[in-house]
């Protein structure tokens, strides 16, 4: 199933469901990349505030992979 976000917030609630559905806490995600829980939660949370680094490493502990791709011309304005 693919997931899209446009908001630093949106990217968080989308991680959050990722990691949810796997059924690991946030302790269990930090652990497997060797984050701290409270990275986890600021991922989830205030996306904009974490580091790229610590974002992949969180893609990489619930098995995702970021794609980047053009939007439509007609798409509207995003909160960003």
């Amino acid at each position: 199933m693919d997931a899209m976000a446009h908001t630093p917030r949106q990217l968080g609630q989308v991680l959050n469901g990722w990691r949810k559905s796997r059924q690991l806490t946030q302790r269990e995600a930090a652990d497997m990349v060797g984050l701290l829980p409270k990275t986890v939660s600021r991922l989830e949370r205030a996306t904009e505030t974490a580091s790229i680094e610590s974002l992949f490493k969180l893609l990489s502990a619930l098995q995702l992979e970021l794609v980047v791709r053009s939007r439509p011309q007609e798409s509207p304005d995003r909160e960003w």
